[in-house]
């Protein structure tokens, strides 16, 4: 299944508004923050981000990064008719300070412990002394956990992410783990199941190596994390 077909192109209506959200919730953070941003979009999936912040920031250098083949594939085929996108497999060919807005999208609620703090590293090292990181991940606790579990059994009842017993952990506030190990491709380590995944212990990760400037949830920040699905984090260094 392509990246497309289980998100922003799923069956479901809600799921796809969701979807489309978040992307709008992220961008909104840095509206005119800059006006010819050097902007990084961290594990790009399709492109899909990369193709809206070719819009909304039109004077914009964009760099999509995705290293997963398959994924990089998708990207290109998106952004195919979007001039100015750079690609990039490789951190290393990223010069230290090179980037404006750092933007990371459900990307790290994927990763083993080990992996989140290489990417912090590459944050540090790319990220302009004066830019803006902003990071996107599921809410998979409290509330949230229990209709996305309820979502999840309807779907799939019986996986890792839609067992009654792990669903009622995340609702009170204790993830299952440990998690279901794979890779999304050689050699790179991946949690496929969002189930398990707890934004409060990345919070205080990410607060150990850069200062939160705001805290924001989707699709309504009026009722933060104890309703909403996602919380994008907006960090400075």
């Amino acid at each position: 299944m392509s990246y497309s077909a289980a998100t922003f192109a799923d069956r479901n209506p809600i799921k796809r508004w969701l979807q489309s959200r978040r992307l709008v919730t992220a961008m909104g953070q840095v509206d005119g923050a800059i006006e010819a941003p050097r902007i990084l979009d961290f594990g790009a999936g399709n492109g899909e981000l990369c193709k809206q912040l070719a819009m909304r920031f039109p004077r914009a250098r964009l760099t999509c990064y995705e290293p997963a083949p398959f994924l990089m594939a998708q990207a290109r085929q998106n952004l195919a008719q979007i001039v100015g996108v750079g690609f990039c497999t490789e951190l290393a060919s990223l010069d230290a300070g090179a980037f404006d807005l750092i933007f990371c999208l459900e990307v790290l609620e994927h990763l083993p412990p080990a992996e989140t703090e290489r990417v912090l590293d590459s944050f540090e090292r790319l990220l302009d002394p004066h830019g803006m990181i902003v990071v996107g991940v599921p809410i998979e606790t409290g509330l949230p956990a229990f209709y996305k579990g309820v979502f999840r059994m309807w779907r799939r009842f019986g996986a890792f992410d839609a067992r009654i017993a792990n669903v009622l952990r995340a609702t009170a506030g204790s993830p299952p783990s440990p998690r279901p190990d794979s890779e999304i491709a050689p050699g790179l380590p991946f949690h496929h199941e969002h189930m398990g995944f707890d934004h409060r212990v990345l919070r205080r990760r990410l607060e150990r190596r850069f200062a939160l400037r705001n805290t924001v949830t989707s699709p309504f920040r009026l009722f933060g994390s104890w309703l909403n699905p996602e919380v994008n984090f907006v960090l400075c260094k």
